[in-house]
């Protein structure tokens, strides 16, 4: 049967299939529309199964929150390339995807799967939107937050999205502040909130790596004429117990001695060197944990002492960070 510009467009807004796709759906399906949208979306099954070890590190990152910012979502939409990651189509499927995250809240990616998208589940949609554009295309991550107060903050070109539960302390201008925390989080990248979350095992393994990396790169620091790193005999707040300062202390009291500095002057040297010992050996904490890390909208400062500084009373409960390709 012949089939009309007219029939062929109606099928193409329907589905978002390209026309010469809808063309042959009609074809196939002799003119019937729902037999047609069958056909476009088996043809997404076949693709999307020939597609299913391929990489998908591209696509975009969507942060929503709801109206008094009490709940939040993270999604990331992943696809094989950029250029399609680009395509406002494609964009404007993810915000879909986290509309509905938003509207049910599902407490795991595999409820927010089955939830409906339009005529069909998120599941479906994916499939039919491989099938669309000949790419692989998946909810790579799904998070969700709640809590008295949410920020999100969207990062590089949709390419990171972060949620921050806190507590805003009471204080005007919080909400501000706490989209700066956010900003750091999308820039740093901590896994965790402090060193107290590390287990002993992990601590005694990076320690060694640490130690390692540090012994490499002087190698080639001191082939290039540069100064050298100190070697860190710890990585971790956890490590550093009171008996660790006390021993590092004295030991820098006896330098001063040795260097014939007079006593009276180290109340005024010591304090910067146990600083830099304890930033010195404490690398782990400050590639891990957020609070432990140099704020990076004010870098003389960790993040705990900016909070603190901002008001006593506020603070981080949670946070939660989204990054294609990771």
């Amino acid at each position: 049967m012949a089939i009309s510009a007219a029939d062929v467009k109606k099928l193409r807004d329907q589905t978002g299939a390209g026309m010469m796709d809808c063309k042959k759906a009609l074809v196939e399906a002799e003119g019937d529309y729902d037999a047609a949208i069958d056909y476009l979306r088996k043809k997404g099954q076949k693709i999307a199964a020939k597609r299913a070890d391929r990489d998908a590190n591209e696509g975009v990152v969507i942060a929503l929150t709801n109206d008094d910012n009490t709940q939040g979502i993270v999604v990331s939409v992943s696809c094989e390339t950029d250029f399609v990651a680009k395509n406002d189509g494609f964009v404007g499927f993810a915000k879909s995807i986290a509309d509905v995250a938003l509207a049910h809240l599902p407490a795991t990616q595999e409820e927010l799967l089955a939830l409906p998208l339009g005529d069909a589940t998120i599941a479906e949609r994916l499939i039919e939107e491989t099938g669309k554009i000949g790419e692989k295309v998946e909810v790579s991550k799904y998070e969700t937050i709640k809590g008295d107060n949410i920020s999100s903050y969207i990062h590089a070109g949709s390419k990171i999205g972060v949620l921050v539960s806190y507590k805003d302390g009471g204080k005007e201008g919080a909400d501000q502040f706490f989209k700066g925390v956010s900003m750091h989080i999308a820039a740093m990248s901590p896994t965790i909130m402090s060193s107290s979350e590390f287990d002993a095992e992990f601590i005694a393994k990076e320690t060694e790596a640490f130690k390692n990396q540090i012994k490499v790169e002087n190698e080639e620091r001191e082939r290039l004429g540069k100064h050298l790193k100190n070697v860190p005999e710890f990585v971790s707040k956890i490590q550093l117990t009171p008996e660790v300062l006390t021993k590092v202390e004295n030991a820098l009291k006896e330098q001063l001695a040795a260097e014939g500095k007079p006593e009276k002057i180290w109340d005024k040297i010591v304090p910067g060197k146990m600083e830099r010992f304890v930033a010195d050996n404490t690398l782990l904490d400050q590639e891990h944990c957020l609070l432990d890390q140099f704020f990076a909208l004010d870098d003389s400062k960790t993040v705990a002492d900016a909070i603190t500084d901002f008001s006593a009373d506020a603070g981080v409960v949670e946070f939660k960070r989204v990054a294609i390709g990771k």
